[in-house]
């Protein structure tokens, strides 16, 4: 008895270190798949990584609309303006200086993790240090992220702790009624 008593808390342990969290990783070719709510529409939007030297570029696909959608280096690294860019107004698209589509800039991440804040957009997010009861989970793993609401609105982020590439897997109550929430990470 005592030696099934032992088993039973075994898989009980083993069960939940390997349901840990986790931290995805982009590299080249990773495709994400996420869900879009805009104004009210339901969509599928898939984003493909292409790395190349420190800059990066999503491949988008919605509804037919195909883009690349290109961050300079220069955004990557201290950019502090999120693009909302849904890739309909070229099939090539090059960001501002400024600019990072679906993630932070690295400098923004390490301001979030050295400070519990950053500013994006002229807006000033706060690290929220309650429990997360809504993060983001795939395949039964929730991922690591950090949890932040903007000061000024009700807007809500999660971001991965990925200092090299700060994903954003879920915006929920933006004003600009754009939400969006990572379902699927896939490494080609």
């Amino acid at each position: 008895m005592k030696n099934i008593f032992l088993m039973i808390v075994f898989f009980t342990v083993y069960q939940k270190g390997t349901a840990q969290n986790y931290i995805p990783i982009i590299k080249n070719n990773t495709e994400l798949s996420y869900v879009c709510k805009l104004h009210g529409q339901t969509r599928a939007l898939s984003l493909t990584a292409q790395t190349a030297g420190d800059g990066l570029t999503f491949k988008l696909e919605t509804r037919g609309v195909k883009s690349s959608i290109v961050m300079l280096p220069e955004a990557v690294k201290n950019g502090n303006a999120l693009s909302f860019n849904q890739g309909e107004y070229a099939p090539v698209l090059n960001l501002k200086p400024t600019e990072t589509f679906f993630m932070i800039s690295r400098s923004a991440y390490q301001e979030l993790v050295q400070n519990g804040s950053f500013v994006y957009n002229n807006t000033t997010y706060v690290l929220d240090k309650n429990e997360d009861k809504n993060g983001v989970s795939i395949d039964g793993k929730l991922i690591e992220a950090l949890h932040v609401i903007a000061k000024i609105d009700a807007t809500e982020m999660w971001i991965i702790k990925n200092p090299e590439f700060p994903l954003i897997c879920k915006i929920s109550r933006n004003p600009l009624g754009i939400d969006f929430t990572l379902l699927q990470i896939v490494y080609n």
